[in-house]
């Protein structure tokens, strides 16, 4: 056991981190949903950046009425909470595959024909790509309502002494069931994610090393974005990697749920959303000037 004090500290971390996402994504959908209105159109990246803000402010509010009803077992609350974290969740991790997706095609030097061919039609394909995500994202909404309905049941039956082998097993279905949802709606958006950031990467530092043997006053400066852009890639892979890797841990294996550790494992989780989020309010010219206006007190580069 861990001090009640550790708890609550991990406890109020776990908050201060869920308000520094929600206001990180709330200026993201602030400044470009204004860009959109004064330029009257919105280009097919700041259309993914905008719905991944708004699903991922929905996904921390859910995130934080899930594991306070969790955690303090108000579960007549808790299975709906979680069909829409789950849902948010699910669609974030499309939305960040389709964003990495779109970095990869439009910044790679890569000239394999179908590279070129996605070049061409992938900024016409976004607003579609969008539906599909949200409509692969609804279908987690079915499944996750009849998992919850049957663990609800198995759980009232639970304490009938006759049919404890019966609720064991059909237990053990519903977890196996879970797993495999996860493994599915989330292990692909996620490898989409991991191959285009390795493809861009790669492509990054081809073109990096070509620029070295050619180097001139104007390439430096080239050289100094390319390399800035890379370190940045870098960092965006392993965070959202090490998320991904610890939401699966947290599915498959239930060693921190209601543990005296729960809260601090939660409050890793919501640090590598922090992390990531605000490396792609750095990778975005218009975020990165107004974090220089309004958050540092500097002059606009």
């Amino acid at each position: 056991m861990i001090p009640i004090q550790l708890t609550v500290f991990f406890m109020v971390i776990y908050v201060l981190e869920s308000l520094i996402i929600m206001v990180q994504n709330s200026l993201i959908v602030a400044v470009l949903g204004r860009e959109w209105a004064q330029a009257k159109r919105m280009s097919p990246v700041d259309m993914i950046l905008i719905s991944l803000s708004f699903c991922r402010f929905c996904l921390q509010w859910s995130s934080m009425l899930h594991n306070f009803c969790f955690y303090f077992n108000l579960d007549w609350v808790v299975w709906h909470v979680s069909v829409i974290w789950e849902f948010n969740n699910t669609l974030s991790f499309w939305l960040t595959g389709l964003l990495a997706v779109v970095y990869c095609v439009k910044l790679s030097s890569f000239t394999h024909p179908i590279f070129l061919w996605l070049r061409w039609r992938i900024l016409r394909l976004v607003p579609w790509l969008l539906l599909g995500s949200l409509l692969i994202s609804c279908g987690t909404i079915i499944f996750s309502a009849i998992r919850h309905h049957m663990s609800t049941k198995l759980s009232s039956m639970a304490h009938l002494p006759r049919n404890n082998t019966v609720v064991e097993r059909l237990t053990s279905l519903v977890h196996n069931f879970m797993i495999s949802q996860h493994l599915v709606m989330l292990t692909v958006p996620f490898l989409l994610f991991l191959a285009s950031s390795i493809l861009l990467i790669a492509s990054l530092s081809q073109h990096l090393g070509q620029m070295q043997h050619h180097s001139t006053g104007h390439s430096n400066s080239s050289m100094k974005a390319q390399t800035t852009v890379l370190k940045s890639l870098s960092v965006v892979l392993i965070f959202f990697t090490s998320y991904f890797l610890m939401i699966f841990i947290a599915t498959v294996d239930s060693l921190f749920a209601k543990s005296p550790w729960f809260w601090m494992w939660e409050t890793i989780i919501y640090a590598l959303v922090s992390i990531h989020s605000t490396s792609i309010m750095l990778s975005n010219p218009k975020l990165k000037k107004v974090l220089k206006v309004r958050c540092w007190g500097l002059e606009a580069a």
